[in-house]
C-alpha cells in the first residue's frame, strides 16, 4: 500500500468538574465502537474550533465554551474500507461542558461515558490521544504545566 495523504480533522476534548475532580467525555465510534472523542472533517466556512464544538453536539449531545486554540494534536490511521487506510492529523480543542442534552442527532448510535482523564487514557486506543489525555490529567490535578484558561475556574 502506498503512503496515503495526511487528512485533517478537528476534535473536542469535553470536560467538566464534579466533587471528585475533572472528568472527560468519551463517545463510541460508529463502526468499530472504540472509545474516541468527538471529531469531524473540515467544512467550508467553519472555523476549526467551531467545527469541533458542532461535532461534540452532534456526536455527544453537549454544549459549552470551547478554546479557539488547540490543546494539542495527535495522529491516527482511519480505516476507510478493508485494505484502505487514511492517515489523519487531529487538532484537539478543550471544551468545558455546561449542558448535557437528552436528545441529540446521533443519540442511539453512540454511547457516551464520563470518566477521569486517566481512565479515558486506558479506554482509547490511539496512542497520541492517550498522551493528550495524560497531559490533561496532569494539568487538571495541578501536577503539570499551567492549565488552559478554561481549566482555571
Amino acid at each position: 500500500m502506498k503512503n496515503p495523504k495526511l487528512r485533517h480533522q478537528y476534535a473536542a476534548l469535553p470536560y467538566r468538574w464534579d466533587q471528585h475532580g475533572a472528568r472527560v467525555l468519551l463517545v463510541t465510534s460508529l463502526q468499530t465502537r472504540r472509545w474516541i472523542i468527538p471529531k469531524g472533517w473540515p467544512e467550508k466556512d467553519a472555523l476549526p474550533h467551531e467545527l469541533a464544538a458542532r461535532e461534540a453536539y452532534e456526536e455527544a449531545g453537549i454544549k459549552g465554551p470551547i478554546d479557539e486554540q488547540p490543546f494539542g494534536v495527535y495522529h491516527y490511521e482511519k480505516t476507510i474500507r478493508p485494505k484502505k487506510v487514511q492517515r489523519c492529523r487531529v487538532d484537539v480543542f478543550l471544551m468545558r461542558v455546561e449542558r448535557e442534552l437528552n436528545a441529540w442527532p446521533e443519540r442511539g448510535r453512540r454511547e457516551r461515558a464520563w470518566v477521569t482523564p486517566a481512565e479515558a487514557a486506558l479506554m482509547v486506543s490511539d496512542g497520541g490521544l492517550v498522551d493528550l489525555l495524560l497531559r490533561f490529567a496532569s494539568m487538571a490535578t495541578g501536577a503539570g504545566p499551567s492549565p488552559s484558561r478554561q481549566l482555571a475556574e
